[in-house]
């Protein structure tokens, strides 16, 4: 078994799985400093029949690559913004006003602790004149080989950021 991220061999009899960005991996233990170490699920003694209906299903749905956004918010968007509405004169109240959204809101835009939506950006687009949405190409996985193993992993394609 690998880690998930730099690829490095784990012990497949006590995998150290650990949560970073919101999602659980397996991870070797220098990569686990990256995240929080989650404890092992425990395993069910005896499988509960479900009451009710016999044979429910749920709706699947199926993804495909048409489906992957193609426009990425650039990674500076709040200096962008702020720099823009500074340019223009305008307080974050005016900006409010203009696209029709709280003052808190560019506020918690601003000092980056709220990420706007899609919807949000291009408002902020229209009303700054500014671009803060860049195309997104699809990525050759190829080039991003890891040279000790031979296999892609996540720590190979990504740049990880140290806090």
């Amino acid at each position: 078994m690998e880690c998930e991220i730099c690829g490095k061999i784990v012990p497949e009899n006590n995998p150290i799985r650990a949560k970073i960005e919101g999602s659980v991996m397996v991870v070797c233990k220098d990569c686990s400093k990256l995240g929080t170490i989650q404890k092992a699920p425990p395993q069910p003694k005896f499988r509960q029949k479900p009451k009710g209906k016999q044979g429910k299903t749920t709706k699947r749905t199926n993804y495909s690559r048409r489906d992957e956004p193609s426009e990425e918010l650039i990674e500076d968007f709040n200096i962008e913004i702020r720099k823009a509405r500074e340019s223009k004169n305008w307080s974050r109240e005016d900006l409010g006003k203009k696209i029709n959204e709280r003052v808190s809101v560019i506020t918690r835009i601003e000092t980056r602790k709220m990420t706007p939506d899609t919807k949000l950006t291009k408002k902020l687009e229209k009303a700054l004149n500014i671009t803060l949405l860049e195309k997104t190409g699809n990525v050759d996985l190829n080039e991003f080989i890891n040279t000790s193993t031979g296999e892609r992993t996540l720590g190979s394609i990504m740049k990880i950021k140290r806090k």
